[in-house]
């Protein structure tokens, strides 16, 4: 996967809050809070809802987002190709460039989400955000955050084979998110419930077509230059690795379906490839889209 040299980069779409003070330490409520962030929390749900059980915090205080480093590094697509940084930020302006046209040819209006870099903790509206979640969406702040270590993570503790395009496919599911959001669909009564064919699994399977309908179109944004099967695989790849039933196997030893929040790796793979293969939005089972 490459970007486009001459696409004009716009960071402001990206904070950058690594190396700064969340303001207070997270608590995490030792290693079963950590096993219960990395597996029930792990790509999107929304961390306001487990706070009580993990001991989170739960007042956001005000942090002032830095885009300096940002917008002096990370300028056109060229160093999106140089720059690990440059390439979030690619990526973001191209999610965003293609939700915001979709959205207009449904007659429908798109906000643009911020995403928030940030290491070991930080603030969110939605509460204390720290590395152990893995990336999320906050609906409250209409954010993604993401501690950028979760990349190496998803290869050395989900044996993921890794790759920019793997690293694409996680943002692309989280702003599925975001547009599962803006189209109503996110309950979030619907987030405790368990097993493969609960509410909480049809989101986050959704989320994951969504994610492939922007590597369908992802060319015609402007921002990349071209996907190869190699980058397919590496968003299959990664897909795989973040199956419940994986992540179960790897963290306890054994498959409990019953449990599951974010689906099996096959149908993690089948809705990723639903959408990748076909780039109609329809494909992804979202009521109400006009097209």
């Amino acid at each position: 996967m490459s970007f486009n040299d001459k696409s004009r980069l716009d960071p402001s779409q990206v904070q950058d809050r690594r190396g700064r003070s969340a303001g207070r330490p997270v608590a995490i409520g030792g290693g079963l809070g950590l096993v219960i962030l990395v597996v029930a929390l792990l790509m999107g749900v929304n961390p306001n809802n487990l706070t009580p059980l993990l001991g989170l915090g739960n007042e956001p205080q005000p942090q002032t987002a830095s885009y300096s480093d940002l917008t002096a590094e990370c300028q056109t697509g060229a160093d999106a190709n140089k720059n690990r940084d440059c390439a979030i930020v690619g990526y973001v302006n191209s999610f965003q460039a293609f939700w915001s046209a979709e959205f207009a040819r449904n007659n429908r209006q798109y906000t643009k989400a911020q995403t928030v870099l940030f290491s070991g903790a930080t603030q969110a509206a939605c509460g204390y955000a720290s590395s152990a979640m893995g990336p999320f969406y906050c609906p409250q702040d209409q954010s993604i955050y993401l501690d950028m270590s979760f990349f190496d993570d998803l290869q050395t503790k989900f044996g993921a084979q890794g790759g920019p395009f793997a690293e694409a496919y996680i943002l692309a599911h989280e702003y599925g998110h975001h547009v599962q959001g803006l189209l109503g669909l996110l309950d979030p009564s619907s987030l405790s419930s368990r097993g493969p064919e609960s509410e909480a699994v049809m989101i986050e399977l959704q989320a994951d077509c969504l994610a492939g309908i922007w590597m369908n179109n992802a060319v015609e944004t402007g921002y990349i230059a071209r996907i190869t099967q190699e980058d397919i695989q590496e968003s299959l790849n990664a897909a795989a690795s973040v199956g419940d039933d994986r992540i179960q196997k790897q963290t306890q030893g054994y498959v409990a379906p019953e449990s599951w929040t974010h689906g099996s790796s096959e149908q993690r793979l089948a809705a990723l490839q639903d959408g990748m293969y076909s780039g109609d939005v329809q494909t992804c089972a979202t009521p109400g889209w006009d097209g």
